[in-house]
């Protein structure tokens, strides 16, 4: 801090302790948006759905005189997921199109494949099929220009290969209750995402699993689909999350319109797991 003695005014404090000031402001404001977004994701995922976005307005209203356009960026991807899941793709495509355009400058690759995948999600629930692929290799072809020592903030660094995959391959998941086609893509995503991720990460784990289990039904292969099933029961038996038990009555909604027989077991273990 710098420190100006005045000849009749005593010690002035100088632009130094101002910019200090400044400095200190814009990081605690920084830290309430990504707290503001912690609690929104938390809330979300209990299915608070007006808590959780009451607290993502917070965070982004906290982005911007932290003056972190990213970050912002980050939060309306966060607001727009949370609308797809709310079933209204028009609104959330609007909000990932904002995003987008505030970060053209700014952006990381991995920060722009993030929204590029929301962007392709938009579009798989608005029934684009073509869109939605122009996105996806959008998100691609961010994702790889990533390159190794590429500034990653701690909020961005959960998007990985995994998450590209298993988002992408959940999208073509969602495709394909419209076209039975898409299911076998959806096979090798999401199956690749299941490959690499981190075992430690049980949410999206039981996600990944439920939703493969779903591709191998839409496909065809009921033995892949019973084994999976399986395995995702048990794994969301170990998680406590809305969002998991969502797609585990789908899966058994999916299994209960199934008369063959070898249904039977995997229908009474999602039962049993439904029930804790």
């Amino acid at each position: 801090m710098l420190v100006r003695a005045g000849r009749d005014t005593g010690p002035v404090v100088g632009e130094g302790a101002a910019g200090e000031r400044q400095d200190i402001t814009v990081r605690l404001f920084h830290v309430m948006a990504e707290l503001a977004k912690i609690a929104a994701t938390m809330s979300w995922d209990c299915g608070m759905q007006t808590a959780a976005q009451k607290y993502y307005v917070l965070a982004l209203q906290a982005s911007k005189p932290a003056k972190n356009k990213p970050f912002g960026a980050s939060v309306l991807a966060s607001m727009a997921r949370q609308l797809l899941y709310l079933d209204r793709p028009h609104d959330a495509l609007e909000l990932v199109r904002l995003a987008l355009d505030g970060v053209q400058v700014a952006g990381t690759p991995r920060l722009r494949a993030m929204l590029h995948t929301r962007e392709a999600w938009a579009y798989a629930a608005l029934g684009r099929p073509e869109a939605f692929r122009r996105a996806t290799d959008a998100a691609e072809d961010a994702f790889g220009a990533i390159r190794a020592g590429d500034p990653a903030p701690d909020w961005i660094t959960y998007f990985d290969e995994a998450e590209l995959a298993g988002v992408t391959g959940g999208r073509y998941l969602e495709m394909s209750r419209r076209s039975s086609q898409h299911a076998a893509v959806a096979v090798t995503h999401i199956g690749r995402a299941l490959e690499l991720r981190r075992r430690t990460s049980m949410r999206s784990l039981a996600l990944d699993q439920a939703g493969l289990a779903q591709a191998h039904l839409r496909n065809g292969d009921l033995d892949e689909a019973v084994a999976v099933g399986s395995a995702a029961a048990d794994t969301a038996g170990q998680v406590q999350s809305v969002r998991v038990r969502v797609q585990m009555r789908e899966l058994h909604a999916e299994i209960a319109t199934r008369r063959d027989p070898a249904m039977a077991g995997l229908r009474k273990h999602l039962q049993e797991t439904l029930a804790r």
